[in-house]
Formats: C-alpha cells, structure tokens, sequence
C-alpha cells in the first residue's frame, strides 16, 4: 500500500467515525431541548427525565466526538501537508469559527447537565436551546470548508501560489447554502430515526414506559418534519451539482456521454472500459429533470473530459445509489408514521398512536440505521466524487499527501483507535438505555 493509499484510508476511515458524533452533535441537543421544553409545559417528570437521559448521551457522543475530532484536526497537517500548505490561510477562518463554536457548545452543555439546581427553568432551557444552535453551528462552519475544496473561491494563483485571499471567501462558495441545508437536515433526519428505533426497541419490552412513548413520538414528529424537506433539499442539490460538479453527478449515474433527456439509472455497476452501465435499470426523462427542471435538458457526460480526470465510477455510483435507497425508504416510513398518527387523533375509529403501533414499531427498529448509512454515503459521494482534485481544479490529492515514509503504521494505529472508542461508546449507550427500563426486562 503505497502513502496515497494509506492517506486516502486513514481519512476516510477518520471521517467516517467522526461524521457519527458530528451529527449527533447537531441533533441531539435538539431533541433534549424539545423534550425540556415539553416539560415546562406539561410539568410531566417524564419529559424531564427523558431530557435528563438525552443530555447524557449526548455527554457521551460529545467527548468521543472531541477526541475523534482532535485526531482529524491533527491528520489534516500530518497527511496532507501540501493541502495546508495552499489551502490553510483560506480554511483557516471556517475552522477558528469551529473552535468557538464547539468551545460554546462544551460551556452550555455543562450548564445544563449540572446547573438544573441552579439555574431558572428559563435559563436551564435557554442552555439546551445554546447546545443545539452551537452545535449546529460548528457542523455548517466546517460544511463551509467541504463546499470551498469542491468549489474553491476567493483567491488568485500567481506563479502556482495562492494570493489575494479573502478569509470569507469560503462562505461565499457556490455551492456553501445547498450543501449545509442538505447537511443539517440528514442529521437531524438520521438522529431521529436512531432515537426512533432504541425507543421502539425498548417499547417492544415495556410498552407502558411514558419516557419511551414521548420520545418514540418526539423522534417521529422531528423525521416527520425533516425528511420532506431533504428531499427538497437533495433535489436542490442535484440541480446546483449539475451546473457547477457536473463530472460529479455524471460519476454518480454512470452517464458517459452528454445526454439529452437523460434517463436516471437505478442500480448497475459502471465499466469505464466498455463506457456502459451494466445490468441497471433506466427511467427515462428523470436524470433531466432532476438536474435540470426539464425532460429534454442536457446533462453533462464523462465525455466532457479525459479520463484521467475521471472519479472513481464505482465506489461514487454505488454510495449515490445507496443514499437514495436509504432515502426513499425514510421517506415512505414517515408517511406512514404521519398516516398512523392522523388515523389516532380524526375519525370515527381511531387506531393505536404511533407508540403503541406494533408492526410500525417493529419497522422503526430495522429502520433506525438508514439515516447513518445514507450520510455516510453522501459523503462518500461527496469525497470520492471530487478525486482525483482535493481542492478542484486547484491541487490534485496524489500533489498534496506527505512524503514522509511509515503511513500505514499511523492508518492502523488510528483504526485501532476509533475501534476502541466505539466499543466504549456502545457499551455506555446501552447501560444508559436499559437503566431506562424496569429491572425484569432489561
């Protein structure tokens, strides 16, 4: 395994574990303040208790984020230090804006797991309400240097060096709006179903538990919300991808040549020999109207040029594929989540609410996953989709990875790392869920 390699792992393998605390980070604060807040209202302890229990989790996936953070920060000169190099002095802005956020989300987190005594009941929500703006934050201020190396601004090149840099210019990336809209949603999206399926797996064992019934129904109401709206958002993505990533869009659907009423593939497996797509199924008029808004609009092919400046067709086509898989899926899900509850609350003959529907709680269960793997394969899309460029159409990845000798001893180190946080994270979730639960059905 040659340094190119061994670099291109160890970041995806970094990214790939540190991408599951980063959005929790986001949505998970979320959810506790909603819970604090029903509490308030309601004066329900079983609000309060269920807020309580969110905030520990979040406690957890916190300090584990920070660590896996930490070893992404130090990776970033490590690995690619021709990347800093170029791109530091224009990256360095969104990143400064990172820390404070995290520092902030760190501060306010405190204050609401250990100032509940201490503060007003105002005050301890507001602290909530901070970590989830916070930490929503410092997930879109480091969406902004993702959106700048896919589509760089605010800098001249003079003699192969980088002049007249704007510090701002990242937040003013095309593509910046899109791709945090997008951003935000997933997680908030995929958090919720995961809180969805611990509940319902806990609701099969004790159905009567009120914490478990309110943050069934409270996870349920944040996908019911969230999902329509990133469809929304991924359709708007398509579109911005075609005009401004077209090699992009054009890697994920297999498209070799410059198409007019482009039909989307579904399935397949690309061969860049042959320039087919094998064994996928075709829809006809829909590529078009995806990227353009209408059934006879071009979309840009491969042919477009050379093929060394081609992705990698496979892993790009196969992740694009299995997030709008996982979509779809989450969306059908919560339309008949949203059905459920309709037929609970109107009518005539009511069902059983949604937490106390057991094929829906059953499907929860097997659904809680999809969320995570449709990010992970998003960004999958969104990374691999970029290569052979770190910063497109600026500095190529092979350019800018070390030269110093021994990567793959740090690729291991560090996969031994995430593996042991993980299993530390797993095992203190679950102790704090079956705490959750009558002592005969833990």
């Amino acid at each position: 395994m040659d340094n190119l390699l061994a670099a291109r792992s160890q970041m995806a393998i970094s990214l790939g574990f540190h991408i599951l605390f980063a959005i929790a980070g986001m949505a998970m604060p979320v959810l506790m303040a909603l819970a604090q807040w029903r509490h308030m209202v309601t004066k329900d302890e079983a609000w309060r208790e269920l807020a309580r229990r969110w905030a520990k989790g979040t406690a957890i996936l916190f300090a584990v984020g920070a660590v896996s953070g930490t070893v992404l920060s130090f990776e970033l000169g490590l690995l690619w230090p021709e990347f800093m190099r170029h791109a530091g002095p224009i990256i360095g802005m969104p990143f400064s804006l990172e820390g404070v956020a995290f520092f902030l989300e760190a501060i306010f987190l405190g204050l609401f797991l250990y100032g509940e005594q201490r503060l007003s009941p105002r005050a301890h929500l507001a602290c909530g309400v901070a970590v989830a703006l916070s930490g929503t934050a410092s997930a879109v201020f480091v969406t902004a240097v993702n959106a700048w190396m896919n589509e760089p601004v605010g800098f001249d090149v003079v003699a192969g060096q980088i002049t007249n840099i704007d510090p701002w210019a990242t937040f003013r990336s095309p593509g910046f709006a899109t791709q945090a809209i997008h951003v935000v949603l997933g997680a908030y999206a995929a958090v919720a179903f995961v809180a969805m399926g611990i509940h319902a797996a806990a609701l099969r064992r004790a159905p009567a538990q009120r914490i478990h019934r309110h943050a069934f129904g409270l996870a349920l109401g944040m996908a019911m919300v969230t999902m329509p709206l990133q469809i929304v958002s991924g359709d708007q993505s398509a579109k911005h991808i075609a005009v401004h990533q077209p090699l992009k869009l054009a890697a994920a659907e297999g498209l070799f040549t410059t198409t007019t009423a482009a039909p989307i593939a579904l399935g397949g497996w690309p061969d860049p020999d042959t320039r087919t797509l094998r064994g996928g199924i075709e829809v006809p008029y829909v590529l078009s109207v995806l990227a353009t808004g209408d059934p006879e609009g071009e979309v840009i092919g491969l042919d477009a040029v050379d093929r060394e400046l081609w992705p990698p067709l496979g892993p790009v086509h196969l992740a694009f594929d299995i997030m709008v898989g996982c979509g779809t899926a989450m969306l059908a899900f919560v339309l008949w989540g949203a059905w459920i509850w309709l037929g609970s609350a109107v009518g005539r003959r009511r069902r059983a609410p949604p937490w106390e529907h057991r094929r829906l709680l059953t499907a929860a269960i097997w659904a809680s996953p999809l969320g995570v793997i449709a990010i992970e394969a998003g960004w999958t899309v969104t990374e691999v989709g970029r290569q052979p460029w770190v910063v497109r159409g600026f500095l190529r990845t092979a350019d800018a990875v070390t030269p110093m000798p021994y990567v793959q001893v740090t690729l291991v180190a560090f996969t031994l790392l995430f593996v042991a946080l993980g299993g530390v994270v797993v095992l203190l979730l679950r102790n704090l869920v079956r705490s959750s639960l009558p002592k005969g059905q833990r």
